[in-house]
């Protein structure tokens, strides 16, 4: 129980860096419903326990192979471009009446929001280096490693879920002005994200 603390705790205090997968939750809870908002909450957190699993198993030693850094880095910034553009252009078909774009299923939102998280496969390198020095620190067995990581994902779903719940408790309080300029702003954002993450790659291949 200590170590599945220890682990929750460590995966709230990574909680403090929000980034554009957050943003993308909270829009989809004030466009759509909390089922949403929840689902991609789940989306994440399973994506989060399958890159803690795979840091334990080596997997993330992979990924600090240059070569295969700047093939994810390149498609995972694509994605992200792709994704902020599809928020920008949904902009003006929110309906006035219900704040809702569209009628989107549960499992879309679901699938979006995976596919959004694993555009940042260079997680799976930060939760290496994590559960590398837990190991020493702490000498952790693989089983203790495991319950560790299984207290980091569920921090995850822990904060995602609780803003999810926030926001829609305020929604109905929200102009439909205000979410259109939220999808732009979280449309930029993820252009943005994208096209400095694709600089910087593009940036080192060319030194």
């Amino acid at each position: 129980m200590k170590i599945f603390r220890n682990g929750l705790f460590t995966g709230l205090a990574l909680q403090v860096a929000i980034g554009p997968v957050f943003f993308y939750i909270i829009n989809i809870t004030l466009q759509k419903t909390i089922l949403n908002g929840l689902v991609g909450a789940l989306a994440v957190a399973i994506i989060d326990f399958s890159y803690v699993s795979l840091a334990i198993l080596g997997i993330g030693k992979i990924l600090e192979n240059e070569k295969i850094k700047r093939v994810f880095g390149i498609i995972s910034s694509i994605i992200l471009v792709i994704f902020g553009l599809i928020i920008i252009k949904g902009i003006t078909n929110i309906d006035i009446s219900n704040k809702i774009i569209g009628s989107v299923s549960l499992l879309s939102s679901f699938v979006s929001v995976l596919f959004l998280t694993i555009s940042n496969p260079i997680t799976i390198v930060l939760y290496t280096g994590i559960l590398g020095v837990k190991e020493i620190e702490k000498n952790y067995t693989q089983r203790e490693l495991f319950v560790f990581g299984f207290g980091i994902g569920m921090a995850t779903f822990i904060f995602m879920s609780t803003s999810v719940i926030l926001f829609s408790l305020i929604k109905e309080n929200i102009p439909v002005l205000l979410i259109q300029i939220m999808n732009l702003i979280v449309g930029c954002l993820l252009i943005g994200y994208g096209g400095i993450r694709l600089r910087k790659v593009f940036k080192n291949i060319i030194n």
